[in-house]
């Protein structure tokens, strides 16, 4: 199976390639040897004008050079400061639901990174798990929002990885910082995995800590000081994503105690695979097999016919899952004859949600 497809991030409206397994082992450090020591060494010498290009950029917009445009209502950007998954549609998802909770029309506007017509793979999430929330996407979000406005009547626009996306003002910057990788090995692209200088947070209204389960209490101290040391004045959340529970491609529901006891192959396309490997294994799953695929896959019809011979490989007893992001594009509830589950993740905060809520109200209030 491939697992060097490219996956795109955002830099204002220009993706940025993120290559597979042996582009992470490179710039983590993991590949040894006079070869990959000399593609590091090019890739940190094509880091410099791309961080020079991001600061100029930022500057631009903080001296009203560039100018941002305002929507009529308030705009919650939900972001972060690095290439990968951090765990932003859960958080999308969770402050959508949190303002429809409130009373508030609420839409949600994304670039639409990885797809190539339609919808991607995030959209289709938070459309089967909001289906009151409208969800728009292009590349002109400053646009969007004025059709969600005008034609939806919206009260409050959320966002989607919007943190170096400032063409569009926003009210509040919610960051998420991924606990178990924060600073994308310490670089920017492409020699590490940082979309901008770890100043920019500072533009922070809140920052997230996610994942904070896989990363001990000396760990998270160390992270929170930090970040104290970078925005000082900003509030520090810290989640986890927990499972909600089993979904199938006909939308039926299972608790996770559908999995006791049973050998599983699961599979992913997400930025960061060895974090659903961890959850699956944190809560009891017994993994019999594991693959993964880059981030937005787009599986064709051998792809799907390579997992159905995978999974007849294994115990006859086996379950095959995966993550909502691959389901929604698989559309299947068996897979190699057995049944195939996508496992439901939520956002769960263990500390800070109270002072998420007031900033989330905040802004609503502030625009009357």
């Amino acid at each position: 199976m491939p697992s060097d497809r490219p996956g795109t991030a955002a830099f204002d409206d220009a993706p940025l390639t993120l290559s597979g397994d042996y582009y992470g082992d490179l710039v983590a450090g993991r590949s040894r040897g006079l070869w990959p020591g000399l593609l590091r060494g090019g890739l940190r010498a094509a880091s410099l004008p791309y961080g020079l290009a991001s600061r100029l950029r930022n500057r631009f917009y903080d001296w009203g050079w560039k100018p941002s445009r305002r929507a009529p209502v308030p705009v919650v950007s939900i972001g972060n400061m690095t290439l990968g998954g951090t765990g932003k549609t859960p958080c999308v998802e969770y402050v959508a639901r949190f303002y429809r909770e409130h009373g508030r029309r609420v839409a949600i506007l994304s670039r639409g990174y990885g797809s190539s017509h339609g919808r991607n793979d995030e959209a289709l999430v938070l459309e089967e798990n909001l289906p009151d929330v409208p969800h728009l996407q292009g590349p002109d979000r400053a646009s969007l929002a004025a059709v969600a406005v005008a034609e939806l009547d919206s009260e409050v626009l959320v966002l989607d990885d919007g943190f170096q996306h400032r063409r569009l003002a926003r009210d509040l910057d919610v960051v998420l910082v991924d606990a178990t990788q924060p600073w994308g090995y310490g670089y920017l692209f492409p020699r590490g995995l940082l979309r901008e200088g770890r100043g920019g947070l500072r533009r922070a209204g809140v920052v997230v800590l996610t994942r904070c389960d896989q990363v001990g209490r000396d760990g998270r101290g160390r992270l929170r000081e930090a970040i104290a040391r970078l925005a000082p004045a900003v509030p520090v959340a810290e989640a986890t994503h927990r499972p909600l529970g089993l979904v199938n491609g006909d939308r039926h529901t299972r608790p996770l105690q559908h999995l006791a006891d049973r050998p599983v192959a699961a599979f992913c396309g997400i930025g960061n695979p060895d974090a659903f490997r961890r959850t699956l294994a944190d809560h009891g799953v017994r993994l019999a097999a594991f693959r993964s695929f880059s981030d937005h896959h787009v599986y064709t019809r051998t792809d799907v016919e390579d997992l159905h011979t995978w999974t007849r490989r294994h115990d006859p007893a086996c379950v095959a899952v995966t993550t909502q992001k691959d389901l929604v594009k698989l559309r299947l509830s068996r897979l190699g004859g057995t049944e195939l589950w996508a496992l439901r993740i939520g956002l769960h905060f263990e500390v800070g949600q109270e002072a998420l809520h007031r900033r989330l109200l905040e802004v609503t209030r502030t625009a009357g």
